[in-house]
């Protein structure tokens, strides 16, 4: 489908966005885990969240959707059973890793699959240390299919070091070793996303990250300073290596769950950039996840002169919420690179529309994991920008963006990547000719919602 953006007068209002993408995965994993019915409201409904319920539906898990209220009847920790075909993810690197944890704690024949894009993508990432644990895996040349034997034996307990910090292997780690004859001990080369890590100790498991050269650093009972410099969040050093600790209990047993997931502070990222460059603009959004793992790109706005201001209103789940209220700012350039990436790592796509209507040079560096997303990212988001006019090169690990010009406009294409279709999007709102976005139907994969969200706050988008 294409999408046609003309250049907006102010953006105004105040909005609820989605529930959470990457809680939303988790909690519908875990519920099924579960003793009990566990009711999610808020659970976001999109393409990336379907494959997981189609999957634990092939698992045995019975679930229902009311519109946004997800209903799982946990099958418990025994009650899963092998699919009789094989498990299709889609698009979706977080469902295949993450399932590919469930299939090694529960010790079933299965096979992982998607779709070609994600058959690109690397899993060796999980085979490696899955088959250290006893996991009878194999992935021809480290892709999908993922293939899963049988397990006959308990898996042995993982001491293991991420080559690069990575939520997704660690979360697959985590789950898996919930079935380990001893206590999980990841290291990773900075701070990845939390999120598993407070699921669980919600759900009465311990476990506890520690700083190479600190003690342990809490999860959801901490209070004090944030990279943000507002009070009631966890702090979060880049400058260490984090080792998380998960010790299984003899007898283990998860609770159902009951509670509403937070805005998607990644879906957040096109709406605050859209406000940000788009002179007059002021909005509101509510109820946003500030998990400190997740807040990198308002780090990097902010250093580059953004209007962004925070107001906390306590935890749900042990993660952090709040208002985020954002108004057009001019900006500078920074330079980002270091720990700051992999805290901003699905938002540099909004970054870079941000870096374009900024004066001067913007580098980006250290993020040679944007090619292996759902595009290759560095390459396919300064292609299309070149292609509205603005100045951006690509590096071997980043990209460059020279702004402060008004873009041209014109006709771009989304490489089936929902981010990147969404930042040019957001683009087209600046640019002096409209812009029309090929193949923007990807939009629906994480975020349904985003055209009747930016018309409901002004902005001239509709689909051809």
């Amino acid at each position: 489908m294409r999408l046609r953006v003309s250049s907006a007068g102010a953006l105004r209002g105040e909005i609820d966005l989605p529930g959470d993408k990457s809680l939303s995965h988790r909690a519908a994993l875990f519920a099924a885990l579960g003793e009990g019915e566990s009711r999610l409201s808020n659970f976001l409904v999109a393409g990336v969240t379907q494959v997981m319920l189609n999957a634990l539906t092939a698992l045995g898990v019975v679930w229902e959707l009311d519109g946004s209220t997800l209903s799982v009847q946990g099958a418990g920790l025994t009650g899963l059973c092998s699919p009789e075909t094989t498990i299709d993810c889609g698009n979706s690197a977080t469902t295949m890793r993450l399932l590919a944890g469930l299939l090694a704690y529960a010790g079933l024949p299965a096979i992982l699959d998607g779709s070609p894009g994600l058959r690109r993508r690397p899993m060796e990432r999980v085979v490696e240390p899955l088959s250290k644990m006893g996991v009878p895996i194999h992935a021809d040349g480290g892709r999908a299919p993922l293939v899963f034997g049988r397990r006959v034996k308990q898996l042995e307990a993982l001491q293991y070091t991420l080559p690069i910090a990575s939520a997704q292997v660690k979360s697959c780690l985590l789950i898996a070793g919930l079935a380990a004859d001893g206590p999980t001990r990841l290291t990773e080369p900075g701070p990845s996303i939390d999120h598993s890590e407070r699921m669980l100790r919600i759900l009465g498991l311990t476990v506890v990250i520690e700083a190479r050269n600190g003690g342990p650093i809490p999860i959801h009972e901490a209070r004090g300073g944030l990279y943000l410099g507002v009070e009631g969040y966890t702090q979060v050093s880049g400058n260490l290596r984090y080792t998380t600790h998960l010790v299984p209990p003899k007898k283990l047993s998860l609770p159902f769950m009951r509670f509403s997931l937070p805005g998607d502070i990644s879906s957040a990222a096109f709406i605050l950039v859209a406000a940000l460059i788009t002179p007059g603009s002021q909005v509101r959004l509510r109820d946003v996840l500030l998990n400190p793992t997740r807040t990198g790109l308002l780090e990097a706005l902010m250093t580059m002169g953004a209007d962004i201001r925070i107001y906390p209103t306590g935890e749900r789940q042990g993660e952090p919420i709040g208002d985020v209220l954002v108004r057009s700012s001019s900006l500078r350039t920074i330079q980002v690179s270091g720990p700051l990436v992999v805290r901003m790592i699905d938002e540099f796509p909004a970054f870079a529309v941000a870096a374009a209507c900024a004066r001067g040079r913007t580098f980006v560096r250290d993020a040679q994991e944007l090619r292996h997303k759902e595009s290759n990212r560095i390459s396919a988001l300064c292609s299309e920008l070149q292609h509205l006019g603005i100045d951006a090169d690509e590096t071997h690990d980043g990209f460059s963006i020279t702004g402060g010009e008004q873009p041209q406009g014109g006709v771009v294409d989304s490489h089936g990547d929902h981010r990147l279709a969404m930042a040019l999007t957001v683009a087209g709102l600046v640019c002096k000719q409209p812009v029309v976005v090929n193949g923007a139907e990807v939009i629906s994969e994480s975020f349904p919602d985003f055209l009747a969200v930016l018309q409901s706050l002004g902005a001239q988008v509709a689909y051809d």
